[in-house]
């Protein structure tokens, strides 16, 4: 069902390594032309775009963009139990974890009577983009909305597909978990359209542009995010999940075989990839992978995403290298199952988020962590952090200098000026000394 990659008789170079891992082949530029006209049609058509983009898309109409909020207090009201219970102690969690991402005001003395004060302040306004298609994910809108509410973000609006099987509204999971959040602005919106309609508003909805738009979704979703940037901010071009195992002999194969079935069971183009150095894991794995896919609900669309090119199980001459793989791949999700994991650790530069020993699975973060499971992919990991309470913040440098401190530095000033043939920026500086 998986490939099988052997690199251990190989003296391959950073390039050669990134060439020989299975990888999604994903490419958002493809997307780009259809997203392009899909905002440029919400810029111009305003609801009427939206409402003809779901009818094309979500088969069918909302029959209201905005949901009401009433529908929103009534999702609330309806959550299962059990469901509710989690997505408390979930956005608890959440909560915790992303309050320590909040750097502290610090204040550096350049001099007597020279200071600057380095503070983040929040962006005014964000929107947050929910998927919809194959599953349901209120624990995307645990992990958009609370780090923008622990940034300090005070505008919030929220936006997912509409659904056929619930009259064109907000699946009411989605809607319950927003109302848990305290979340009062929700649009039944989805794909590229969304995307456009954050980025540049809605005047005929009472929609105001964002600032920021953050979250997963499809390739025209990644496209929509990769045109309005500069618009606006974003978090990341979300593409196709991912998860690269790194396991010697000592490790569960069944552990191991049902991390890689719990990331393919999310799309038929999921990446499931294990990089060991003991070959005897390597075929129990594999043997693993036929009973599991047999016995869980998803496993069609999880034995096509094994068999894909994406996914592969790597084997490489010891752990050390299998980090170096890592490094090069990125992976959006990383999980060290070794009888050292910590030591393996310090060999690890690029991932997304780190799941460290056999009872730390991809799925606790996805829920209960408390990390966040918005994630670069696609190798972004490399030079991107997942989403966090930064994502929505913006460091200032506040510069206070008394007359005595710029007179000190004036002479240098000009120099620098005068070396750079923009004598009027030493000028701004002397005239203030000047009788």
């Amino acid at each position: 069902m998986i490939s099988l990659i052997d690199l251990r008789s190989r003296d391959l170079s950073h390039a050669d390594v990134l060439s020989a891992l299975p990888r999604p082949t994903v490419d958002v530029s493809v997307a780009s032309d259809s997203a392009e006209k899909l905002i440029s049609a919400v810029r111009s058509g305003g609801s009427a775009a939206l409402l003809e983009q779901a009818e094309r898309f979500d088969r069918v109409r909302p029959t209201a963009l905005r949901v009401p909020q009433k529908d929103i207090d009534g999702a609330v009201l309806t959550l299962d139990p059990s469901v509710r219970e989690a997505l408390t102690e979930a956005i608890g969690r959440v909560r915790r974890a992303t309050a320590a991402q909040i750097p502290p005001q610090r204040r550096t003395e350049m001099g007597h009577g020279a200071s600057i004060v380095q503070r983040w302040q929040p962006v005014e306004r964000v929107g947050l983009y929910v998927p919809g298609g194959k599953a349901v994910y209120p624990s995307s809108v645990v992990m958009n909305v609370v780090p923008a509410q622990v940034a300090g973000v005070t505008s919030i609006a929220l936006a997912s597909p509409a659904q056929r099987e619930f009259d064109g509204g907000v699946h009411p999971t989605i809607l319950g978990a927003a109302g848990l959040l305290g979340i009062t602005e929700v649009y039944a919106m989805g794909g590229a359209g969304a995307i456009g309609a954050f980025a540049y508003g809605v005047p005929d909805l009472g929609l105001a542009p964002v600032d920021v738009v953050t979250g997963p979704g499809n390739i025209y979703v990644a496209a929509a995010k990769r045109l309005v940037r500069g618009q606006v901010g974003i978090d990341s071009e979300a593409g196709t999940t991912e998860i690269l195992i790194i396991a010697d002999g000592t490790a569960d194969a069944r552990h191991v075989a049902a991390d890689l079935v719990s990331q393919a069971e999310h799309d038929d183009a999921a990446a499931s990839v294990l990089v060991t150095d003991s070959p005897r894991l390597a075929h129990e794995v594999t043997s693993r992978l036929d009973e599991l896919v047999e016995a869980t609900a998803n496993g069609d669309r999880a034995r096509r995403a094994l068999s894909g090119p994406q996914s592969a199980i790597v084997l490489v001459s010891d752990i050390p290298t299998a980090a170096e793989v890592s490094n090069a791949y990125g992976p959006e999700h990383l999980e060290i199952q070794t009888h050292d994991p910590h030591g393996t650790l310090e060999h690890i530069t690029s991932a997304g988020a780190i799941f460290l020993g056999s009872y730390t699975p991809v799925s606790l973060g996805d829920y209960l962590a408390g990390s966040n499971h918005v994630l670069p992919t696609g190798g972004q990991a490399r030079f991107a952090a997942g989403l966090g309470a930064y994502t929505f913040l913006r460091p200032q440098q506040i510069i206070e200098y008394e007359r005595a401190a710029l007179q000190s530095a004036s002479a240098s000033i000009v120099a620098l000026a005068n070396a750079e043939r923009l004598p009027a920026h030493g000028e701004a500086v002397t005239e203030r000394f000047e009788a």
